[in-house]
């Protein structure tokens, strides 16, 4: 017996071997990746691979051998007039203000440069294994040198929210065990109000990151100080830490390290999308999430380009795709919703024709915006599933939603997904069970939290909780969250095929559903509505709105209730506070 199980294992490892050879050099080929290598890039690539190199500090090394001189980040300076006045885009927007800054445009040389600069810098200021360094920044282009920086020696990069309080940054502080904080120059005041407290990271390991701030060093002092010298190269012991949102208690921080497959397992993302050598991708989600840093990160694996935008505003970010000749973006289903408001006339004044894809996820995507996202903007709509603690786990082409609306699309290949029902069985198609993913993308734990890493936890598949069924063709559907799913008389209600329903009302622009105590019933569904502009009358009532329900849903899954509201409680990456929804009372 012992034997066979030595032989199976062996055969797998042999299989999955075979797999990650065929799916990197596929991906090579297809993205333009392996006819763009030149001589110093191969060189770099080999000798690194020899030295058991595979993280992302490989993958800057080998670019500034490759292609020194080509265009790495761009940070849109000459758009942020217009955003500090509050202005939007189009004709005429920022006249008579000035001449507007130039953009400043890192090289993948000077990127290099600056992430080693740096990363020597925090090895004498006693940075490294064991002693995390806390990211607390808006969406800078300096965010995406400093988490490679502290990665090279073997330190943990900890995004934190800019929107912290000082008790959150405190504790976050404390639990990852960080030595040292870049902060945004716009947050000083609360920094200097917390510093004292962080007790672990002395004021001098305290930088400014955008701006002056009075009793801080600035990023470019630390950098420029630096000095010569060698950097210590511990990157296979880097890791990514990000905390996740806590429904109770404290959130909890998942641990990202980079295995020696996860290039390989990125690849096979890559290759599911028209990702292509020298590509332009725009980030406008917030880059201490998961999210935003991922997708910029698969940019810089084809040797594209990243250009950051400090914050999302309609038209300034169709004017960014236009300007910057963008050909991805990744954004949350609201960041859609808004553009389409905009309406298709004035979207077409935007030249938008390099545009390649639109990578959506964060939070439910309805079929309904698929659709008239496909309509105004072409078949370049692709949805996501994933997770801080999962990686991506599937993918929906534009033909898959076309095909079957709703869908989160099929496991991106090298990606194993089970299906798991209260009896703890799997699911066949068509049931509804706990959605558990496995792949060399999966976190490693919870920081300090064995507990809540078991729990989450099943024969090395991990879940954040999701419900989700497979139809016949082997593609995905999110039901909703396991603690959101409704119990009405009996009958379970899952969330997602309501808000569905709802959404294909014409009155409809966004709506959410809860479950809410009833004496009768246990619960009864409420559902919350934020209605189409200039949709009002009789036709956008309560009592239309639950007629609607009823041609399409079984009795106790039609809302009891029907809540409007101006807009939904959503967090700072789009997905919807249900817990707020839960608490709502009229007032």
């Amino acid at each position: 017996m012992r034997m066979r199980e030595v032989l199976d294992g062996a055969q797998a490892r042999a299989r999955f071997a075979a797999w990650k050879a065929r799916t990197i050099s596929r991906v090579m080929v297809q993205t333009g990746m392996l006819s763009n290598l030149r001589w110093p890039g191969a060189r770099r690539l080999v000798t690194e691979l020899l030295r058991g190199k595979t993280g992302p500090s490989t993958l800057f090394k080998v670019h500034r051998e490759n292609t020194p001189y080509s265009m790495a980040v761009v940070d849109p300076r000459s758009m942020y007039r217009r955003m500090a006045a509050g202005e939007g885009a189009g004709e005429g927007a920022g006249e008579g203000a000035g001449e507007p800054a130039k953009d400043r445009i890192y090289s993948f040389r000077e990127l290099d440069e600056t992430m080693d600069r740096l990363a020597l810098a925090l090895h004498r200021r006693g940075i490294g294994p064991g002693r995390g360094v806390l990211v607390m920044l808006k969406n800078r282009a300096e965010f995406l040198m400093i988490q490679p920086a502290v990665g090279r020696i073997g330190s943990a990069a900890v995004s934190v929210s800019w929107r912290s309080t000082v008790p959150e940054l405190c504790y976050l502080a404390e639990h990852s065990g960080a030595g040292a904080l870049f902060f945004d120059a716009e947050l000083a005041s609360l920094i200097e109000e917390a510093a004292p407290r962080l007790k672990g990271i002395p004021r001098e390991n305290i930088v400014a990151v955008g701006g002056d701030a009075p009793g801080f060093h600035t990023f470019e002092e630390v950098v420029a100080r630096a000095g010569a010298g060698r950097v210590p190269d511990l990157s296979e012991g880097g890791s990514v830490v990000m905390y996740t949102s806590g429904t109770t208690g404290k959130p909890k921080g998942a641990v990202r390290t980079f295995s020696k497959d996860a290039m390989a397992a990125t690849l096979a993302f890559i290759g599911e999308t028209p990702s292509q050598v020298g590509d332009v991708h725009l980030v406008v989600l917030p880059l201490y999430h998961a999210t935003a840093f991922a997708f910029a990160s698969m940019n810089f694996v084809v040797g594209g380009s990243v250009v950051v935008l400090p914050e999302f505003r309609p038209e300034l970010f169709l004017e960014a795709i236009e300007r910057y000749r963008v050909a991805s973006t990744a954004v949350v289903p609201t960041m859609l919703y808004r553009v389409l408001e905009l309406g298709e006339e004035r979207i077409r004044r935007y030249d938008l024709s390099s545009l390649k894809w639109v990578i959506v996820g964060g939070a439910p995507l309805s079929a309904q915006l698929a659709r008239e996202a496909m309509q105004v903007l072409g078949d370049k709509l692709y949805q996501f599933y994933g997770a801080t603690e999962t990686g991506v786990v599937t993918v929906a082409s534009p033909e898959d939603m076309r095909a079957a609306p709703g869908t989160i699309g099929h496991a991106v290949p090298g990606v194993e997904i089970r299906l798991i029902d209260e009896a703890g069985k799997d699911c066949g198609a068509g049931e509804v069970g706990e959605l558990f993913a496995r792949s060399p993308l999966l976190i490693s734990g919870y920081h300090r939290d064995a507990k809540a890493t078991e729990d989450a936890t099943l024969q090395g598949f991990f879940s954040v909780g999701d419900l989700a069924r497979r139809d016949a063709a082997g593609r995905y559907f999110i039901e909703g969250r396991k603690r959101d799913m409704i119990i009405s008389g009996g009958v379970n209600v899952y969330p997602a095929e309501v808000e569905a329903a709802l959404h294909e009302h014409p009155a409809v622009a966004e709506a959410a559903v809860v479950g809410v105590p009833d004496q009768e019933w246990g619960e009864r569904v409420r559902a919350f509505v934020v209605r189409r502009a200039g949709a009002s009358g009789d036709d956008a009532s309560e009592e239309a709105i639950k007629a609607h329900c009823r041609t399409r849903l079984a009795g106790p899954k039609v809302p009891r209730e029907v809540v409007f509201l101006d807009e939904l409680p959503r967090n700072p990456t789009g997905k919807v506070l249900k817990r707020e929804l839960v608490r709502w009372q009229e007032a």
